[in-house]
């Protein structure tokens, strides 16, 4: 009896060793597989980074073809901006031109203006030899007596007054008025003070000598006695 049960006890014991051995066998191909799931992990990994490479690439070479695109378009406008020796003569000439014209438009308004002034003296001078003609013709009328008036002398003297002080309103010569008007130094040349009930003081009550004047400009002052 104690034999049998030894030998029970025995082919337990291999029973579980036998069983212990399979299942550590079994454990290991699941190890593998786990080592060949992390492998297999790791090559998809690689492989991914390897697609995204050329993406970044492309990129990459966009962003230079554009950069390149921008200098060009650079150096372009750059190119424009320098002006052909052409376009710079045609400026200078343009600007020489302007100038000598500038300067003739000057020229041809000093040159009218240097006339008209050369004129309006050579009037004045013949107008101031003028006047005293005028004064005596004036001065010979005015001692006709009131009979002779009539005389056919007198008359004939009378019109060629006439006819002188017509010629010289027509060259715009024109007299200054003088008595009963404010003594202005403009105007008038004052070579005596006088007394007068008439009128008032610094106003002219008689007048000497005619003055004249040729488009606005004094001729001849007139000679006034002022009211003192």
């Amino acid at each position: 009896m104690e034999q049998n049960k030894e030998q029970v006890e025995e082919d337990i014991l291999q029973n579980t060793e036998t069983v212990n051995e399979d299942t550590a066998q079994t454990s290991e191909p699941g190890e593998t597989d786990e080592t060949g799931n992390a492998e297999t992990e790791d090559v998809n990994t690689s492989d991914a980074d390897t697609q995204e490479t050329p993406d970044s690439e492309e990129t990459n070479g966009t962003a230079d073809a554009e950069s390149v695109q921008a200098g060009e378009k650079k150096g372009f406008f750059k190119k424009n901006k320098k002006k052909d020796k052409k376009d710079e003569k045609i400026e200078e000439l343009t600007d020489q031109v302007k100038r000598q014209m500038a300067e003739f438009d000057n020229f041809r308004k000093r040159t009218e203006k240097e006339k008209t002034q050369m004129y309006e003296i050579g009037a004045k001078s013949i107008i101031e030899k003028v006047l005293p003609v005028v004064d005596n013709f004036e001065r010979g009328l005015a001692a006709v007596p009131e009979e002779n008036k009539e005389d056919p002398f007198a008359e004939g003297m009378n019109k060629i007054y006439k006819q002188l002080m017509t010629m010289l309103e027509e060259a715009e010569v024109k007299p200054i008025e003088a008595v009963g008007k404010e003594f202005d130094p403009n105007l008038h040349n004052a070579v005596m003070q006088t007394e007068s009930e008439e009128y008032e003081s610094g106003v002219v009550a008689q007048e000497l000598q005619k003055g004249y004047t040729y488009r606005d400009s004094v001729v001849r002052h007139s000679m006034v006695a002022v009211v003192s």
